[in-house]
């Protein structure tokens, strides 16, 4: 594998490490997709003094391990004149958000030139940690899964190999033995992100409906269903209240997001049914009764895949830039994505044939909202290797 270093979030960790200390850095990303190596390797550039130690343990960590790790770093600053404390699954700390305030307003009166530099594997964790606790004090890296271009560069993958086996680089090395490739996915990736970045993490009443809700969202990813249809599928005496927030966990982990409605109006948006979408393709195909070789053969299913991979593309890309992903439908008219930025709206429709003649859902789309661009990917449009081979910013209105 090619060093995560070219990867262009590492230049915004190496800029800021190299600043004068001003704000916490927090890491985020869900889990396997480099946020570890990249620190590693971004410490190895800065080639400063840094002390680096992880929390991921089987048990939460206690607090006196978060000091006696930041102890150990203000004495190497001390000494040395600066130091960089990189704290691993920092949300895995019992009250880390209070402590590491105290610490860092202790530093800033005492001018010992401590850089922090948090990382974290379930982004609701820490958001709300960040929120209540070192408001002012912080500034976010995301780091997303990873792009077909990575992919490319890193495995040489084809699009077709992106598309089915998704975007997780620990598990590349595994795909030419697709059932050793697919348990790898299944106990490493989902069971582990579920067990330990959610229900270890948060407070869940319904741990068996979250994990079934994660199983239909994957079967119907890239489809709209209704909460009260869920309900009947799901076979639970839930409620729609639970299911979009079991949905909202699921998204903050990085593995399942439902998009809202278009309409214009942000209360009809939070009120209408979710269309699933999983956020890697992976997450869909190893719960799949498809093989690689198979789903190429399937038509409907590698339509919803590669619908499915557009929308994760577009999301992922997105994240933290301001800007909302939607779908729109009315009646029998439907447009994929809506993508929505301070200067317009971009429509986009994807499409697996050969050959489209018409565009109704765009066409109605259009005539009521004026998107500032439409976008055809796929088909006859834009091919499908040129859209995921490019930063989505070069696909949406600005």
């Amino acid at each position: 594998m090619k060093p995560a270093y070219q990867r262009p979030v590492l230049k915004t960790i190496l800029r800021r490490l190299k600043e004068p200390r001003k704000f916490i850095q927090i890491i985020i990303g869900p889990r396997q997709v480099g946020k570890t190596t990249l620190i590693r390797q971004a410490l190895e550039v800065f080639g400063e003094d840094a002390h680096y130690a992880a929390a991921d343990a089987p048990a939460p960590r206690d607090p006196t391990w978060l000091e006696a790790q930041w102890d150990i770093a203000r004495l190497r600053a001390r000494s040395g004149g600066s130091c960089a404390l990189v704290l691993d699954e920092i949300q895995k700390v019992v009250g880390w958000s209070e402590l590491v305030k105290r610490l860092w307003d202790e530093d800033t009166a005492s001018g010992i030139n401590l850089k922090t530099v948090l990382l974290g594997s379930s982004p609701l964790l820490m958001q709300k940690g960040l929120s209540e606790s070192l408001a002012g004090r912080f500034e976010v890296v995301r780091v997303g899964h990873w792009s077909f271009s990575e992919m490319k560069e890193a495995f040489g993958w084809n699009l077709e190999q992106y598309l089915y086996f998704g975007s997780y680089p620990g598990a590349a090395g595994l795909i030419a033995e697709e059932e050793r490739w697919r348990r790898y996915v299944l106990d490493s990736l989902i069971e582990t992100t579920l067990s330990k970045d959610i229900l270890f993490q948060v407070r869940v009443d319904k741990p068996a409906l979250l994990r079934r809700l994660f199983h239909l969202g994957c079967d119907y990813s890239g489809q709209i269903l209704s909460f009260h249809k869920m309900l009947g599928q799901l076979h639970d005496a839930g409620n729609t209240v639970t299911l979009a927030h079991y949905l909202d966990l699921l998204s903050g982990a990085g593995m399942l997001t439902g998009l809202q409605k278009y309409s214009g109006s942000r209360v009809k948006q939070r009120g209408s049914s979710p269309k699933f979408l999983v956020l890697n393709t992976a997450l869909m195909t190893s719960m799949a009764d498809y093989s690689f070789s198979a789903a190429r053969e399937n038509p409907h299913f590698w339509g919803r895949l590669v619908e499915s991979a557009v929308g994760a593309h577009l999301v992922n890309g997105l994240v933290g830039t301001g800007t909302n992903v939607f779908y729109w439908r009315q009646g029998n008219h439907e447009v994929d994505f809506v993508v929505k930025t301070k200067a317009g709206v971009t429509a986009i429709e994807v499409k697996t044939s050969r050959a489209v003649n018409s565009l109704p859902g765009m066409s109605e789309f259009a005539r009521e909202f004026h998107p500032q661009r439409k976008l055809l990917v796929g088909a006859s449009g834009m091919p499908l290797k040129d859209f995921f081979s490019a930063p989505c910013e070069n696909w949406v209105s600005g």
